[in-house]
């Protein structure tokens, strides 16, 4: 099997790791993770991926290409395509993978996972928030996401989650005038950083947190939540 979705990747490899052939140069996670590697998650190596003769490729509709999948399945291969738009949809469709995968019992990271985020408390406040994921230009979470869904449950609300696009490019001085009461700087797909992005919204705190816990559903879903707030109450004290 050859995985192209970094976080479907370490789900696979934490509970099936004989069947995992090959995954992205992106798939960091567990470290020291030995498979062949098949480039890119937007520009995967089809030749590469073929010559490891998969029985099955699993993809996500959201951060692999429409043509690269199609090539691969004229080439013979099955596909297996995900679409994660909020925290209940990742549990359901991690385990469709893992049961694709051949995995014989549902592991017990899935089921701590989903206890963590079934035992939330409610929020006892909640907080605007702007969540850039891009600069040069600037792009912000939009409607419709899996991280706008986990930061929701958290008790953020992001300034554009009604907005027509999922990913939209919105003027810094736009973002500026939002005056959220948090700026939300993941460290993936851009790496924000504390020299990187918080300079850009003088007056406002900024979060700076992991991007696998707030954009990967996986392993890492189970720690998010302690993950996540440890960063937001860091930038607002």
């Amino acid at each position: 099997m050859v995985s192209l979705v970094p976080s479907l990747t370490e789900a696979v490899a934490r509970s099936a790791p004989r069947t995992l052939a090959g995954a992205t140069d992106w798939c960091t996670h567990p470290p020291g993770l030995d498979v062949v590697r098949v480039g890119g998650t937007k520009n995967p190596k089809t030749d590469r991926i073929l010559s490891l003769a998969p029985d099955l490729v699993i993809a996500n509709e959201e951060e692999n290409r429409a043509p690269d999948l199609a090539a691969l399945r004229a080439a013979g291969v099955e596909v297996l395509v995900t679409e994660i738009r909020d925290v209940p949809q990742a549990f359901r469709e991690l385990a469709r993978v893992l049961d694709a995968c051949g995995v014989p019992a549902r592991p017990r990271w899935l089921d701590e996972a989903e206890q963590t985020w079934s035992s939330l408390p409610e929020p006892q406040t909640r907080l605007t928030a702007v969540v850039p994921i891009w600069r040069r230009p600037w792009m912000v979470l939009g409607r419709d996401t899996f991280a706008g869904d986990v930061l929701a449950r958290l008790g953020v609300d992001h300034a554009y989650a009604t907005h027509p696009d999922r990913y939209p490019r919105i003027a810094l001085e736009e973002l500026r005038a939002c005056a959220p009461d948090v700026v939300v700087l993941p460290d993936e797909p851009y790496r924000f950083t504390a020299d990187d992005g918080p300079e850009a919204f003088p007056g406002l705190p900024c979060a700076l947190v992991s991007g696998r816990h707030l954009t990967w559903y996986g392993p890492s879903l189970a720690e998010a939540p302690r993950v996540l707030g440890r960063a937001l109450r860091a930038a607002r004290p």
